[in-house]
Parts: structure tokens; C-alpha cells; sequence
């Protein structure tokens, strides 16, 4: 019921105080020797209306092109969880665009909704951070509205594979033998017979540029020694039951042992999918395992809180215009 209050006091404060929507505009990062090419989009301030545009089953509120409102920008670069999409967690990039955030995210190369061809290989988890490094680059050096950008105010933004994405751009190694607790005799995940075979990535590079993270139920393949390194500010969500590999154990570990202790978030009565946006009702009927929550559960609710404190989190660590 609090929620429920909570986000119709939210929007009600919305309504009466904004007339337009965050700008959306499409974004390719060029191929390079690092990777291909990378498909996204920028959330924006903006002040004029919003339109519906829909994506099949997905529909955004959001002024398409729209002229950024604002100077010197924060940034806050996105990583979306395993066969999932830049799309993911729209509404979230939204409030923080509103709140005079610019937001990238993009689809990771062999693990997104359309290319899953290499999902579950160590060599894609390992080019998820090399991904978000390079989306930095472009953003800060070669995007059309880089002079609307303060490059010392950079956040990350990480769900599920994403969350394990943020925490290695922010200084975290991971162990990756420690993957072999997901590993059965029987199992046909990629990176079990690759960690056997010790074909190993070689170690990360941290992205100095980023000062704060919001890791959101991460996958983790980190202990105490991997987590040591991690000096940003981190507000870290864990859902209540876990899923897609993603156990309350770990996400609780990950916690113990940050060196600094995080702003700490356990969502009651979640999944782990309920980090995902809201879903319309056509993608409801199609994904009910992304789109449906336990009983009694409302994500429309609960998203306007979460999305109230990742948008706190972010104004308190990279400076922000309301």
C-alpha cells in the first residue's frame, strides 16, 4: 500500500511539474579493434512533449530527437543482464534524463535478445567491460553532443550480467573458477568446459572515469581479494528470490566484502526480473516469466521507488541539474 501511495504521489509530482518527457535518440558506436559495432540509444534532457514509440512489444514515453536541454551533463553509461536489451530498463534512464542525466546503453555483442550466439562464454562476459569502455570513448570523444557532457561525472548503471559488467569497470577481478559452483557433470554452459580447460581471459582494465555505480542484482564471480579494488561509490540491489543464475548469497557476499560498505537495497517479495521495466500488457502475455511478479507485488510501484533512489544515489555522487 505504501508503494502504491508512494508512486501515485510520484507521478501526481511529475505531472504538475513537467510537461515533456526524457529525449531518445538512436546511437552506433563504430566497429573497431575491439569489438563491432555497438546498437543503442541516449536518453536525454529534454523540454518538449513526448510521443509513444513502440519497439514490437515494447513502448517508451519519450521525445524522439529531441534538442538536449542543459550543459555540462553527467553521464550514466547502462549494461543491460544476459539476452536482454538497451531497451531493458527504459524507464529507469528516463527518470534520470528527466532529472538532467544523459543515459547510453547498448545491446552487448553475442548476448542480447537478437544474438545470443555466444552466450555464456567467458570471452563475452570478459568483452561486456571492453563494450562499456568503448561506449564511454564515443560518448565523451566523438558523439555529436560531447559538449554537452562533463567528463569527470561519469556513473554506471548495471543489471545482472551488467552488474558484474559495473563492478569490473569499477576496479572488481573476477575469479573466474569460481563459476564452477553453476557447473554440473551434465552441464552445457559454455564457460564450465572453458575454466576446466583454464582458458581464462586475460585480466580487466578499470575505467577510471566512472565515480559511482548502481549494481543491480549482479551475477557474481568475485570473492573478497577480486572486490578489493572497487573505490567508487556503489548502491548495490538484491531481489528477495534470485534467478537466472543470479542467488541472494552472492549478491549479499558481494556486499560483505566491497571494501567500502554500499548503500545497501534488498527488494522484498522480487525476482530478479522485477529490475526489469514494467512490461505492456502485449509482452506480458508473450515473456510471463520476465513480465509477472509474485502475488501481491506491483512493479509499476515498486519502480517508482527504485528509480527514486538510483536517481538520489547518482545526485549525491556525479553533480546533476533538476
Amino acid at each position: 500500500m505504501f508503494l502504491r501511495r508512494l508512486a501515485l504521489s510520484a507521478a501526481l509530482c511529475l505531472s504538475a511539474a513537467w510537461s515533456h518527457a526524457a529525449g531518445f535518440s538512436f546511437i552506433e558506436v563504430p566497429a573497431d579493434k575491439d569489438g563491432p559495432a555497438l546498437r543503442g540509444a541516449v536518453w536525454t534532457p529534454c523540454e518538449a512533449p513526448p510521443t509513444d514509440i513502440s519497439f514490437g512489444l515494447i513502448a517508451i514515453s519519450a521525445a524522439k530527437d529531441c534538442p538536449i536541454a542543459g550543459a555540462k551533463l553527467p553521464l550514466v553509461l547502462m549494461s543491460h543482464g544476459s539476452g536482454g536489451s538497451f531497451l531493458g530498463h527504459h524507464d529507469t534512464a528516463a527518470a534520470l534524463a528527466d532529472a538532467g542525466f544523459v543515459v547510453a546503453a547498448i545491446n552487448h555483442p553475442n548476448d542480447n535478445f537478437q544474438d545470443m550466439e555466444r552466450r555464456g562464454h567467458l570471452s563475452t562476459l570478459a568483452a561486456r567491460p571492453i563494450d562499456m569502455r568503448r561506449l564511454a570513448d564515443h560518448m565523451l570523444g566523438a558523439w555529436p553532443h560531447r559538449a554537452k557532457l562533463t567528463a569527470d561525472q561519469v556513473g554506471f548503471f548495471g543489471f545482472s550480467r551488467g552488474g558484474f559488467t559495473g563492478l569490473v569497470a569499477t576496479g572488481a577481478v573476477p575469479d573466474y573458477k569460481l563459476g564452477l559452483r553453476f557447473c554440473t557433470p551434465a552441464s552445457r554452459i559454455p564457460f564450465c568446459g572453458q575454466i576446466q580447460r583454464q582458458e581464462l581471459p586475460a585480466p580487466p582494465v578499470r575505467d577510471a572515469r566512472i565515480k559511482a555505480a548502481v549494481i543491480v542484482d549482479p551475477l557474481s564471480f568475485f570473492d573478497a581479494e577480486g572486490l578489493k579494488q572497487v573505490a567508487v561509490p556503489v548502491q548495490l540491489w538484491a531481489s528477495a528470490r534470485g534467478g537466472d543464475g543470479v542467488m541472494p548469497d552472492d549478491v549479499e557476499a558481494v556486499r560483505r566484502n566491497l571494501p567500502t560498505p554500499p548503500d545497501w537495497h534488498v527488494a522484498a517479495n522480487t525476482g530478479h526480473f522485477a529490475f526489469l521495466a514494467p512490461c505492456a500488457p502485449a509482452m506480458a502475455k508473450v515473456l510471463p516469466e520476465i513480465c509477472n511478479d509474485g502475488a501481491g507485488f506491483d512493479r509499476v510501484a515498486f519502480h517508482a521507488d527504485f528509480n527514486a533512489k538510483v536517481l538520489a544515489f547518482f545526485r549525491q555522487h556525479l553533480a546533476s541539474k533538476p
